[in-house]
């Protein structure tokens, strides 16, 4: 399917709107992620940052309340990564979409994220959770902090002297 059809396809299954108007919606839904007249183009002809944010274009085709994304930017190079995140901004505060992100990525944690929520493996517990610039310079829990730090700090003391 190209683009369009992608993008068009969860307003054809599950809306009565008419072949003008998802046109419409499709075309405005492509150039909010920054594919404007990339319609007629395969998934296959685009990068793989192109080809995230068609994802991201099909995501948001019905307005959704709740954004979900698994490690967005895996697979991409650091600049594009970054442009994933600054798109995921923008989409969440033009359609005021619940963003929920599941990622390792810390500049994409420190940039998206008012809220993280870190999860033990060992415990299988939450392990802390809050804003991660705060957590960064508060957690009392080791762990967390090692996480913020790539493991370079062991206590929450050398927390304040790390920049994100």
């Amino acid at each position: 399917m190209t683009l369009a059809e992608n993008v068009g396809l969860p307003l054809d299954l599950h809306t009565d709107l008419g072949r003008d108007e998802i046109v419409q919606i499709v075309h405005f839904k492509l150039s909010l992620v920054g594919l404007g007249g990339f319609e007629d183009f395969y998934p296959s002809e685009i990068s793989g940052g192109m080809r995230k944010r068609a994802g991201l274009a099909r995501a948001i085709a019905l307005d959704p309340e709740v954004l979900f994304f698994d490690e967005p930017s895996a697979g991409l190079d650091p600049v594009s990564a970054k442009n994933l995140d600054d798109l995921i901004i923008e989409i969440n505060q033009s359609l005021g979409a619940t963003v929920i992100i599941v990622t390792h990525e810390l500049p994409s944690i420190f940039t998206i994220a008012n809220n993280a929520v870190f999860l033990d493996t060992t415990t299988r517990t939450v392990g802390g959770n809050g804003d991660p610039k705060q957590m960064l310079e508060t957690s009392d829990n080791p762990d967390v902090i090692r996480f913020l730090t790539r493991g370079e700090v062991n206590a929450k003391s050398n927390a304040k002297d790390v920049t994100p």
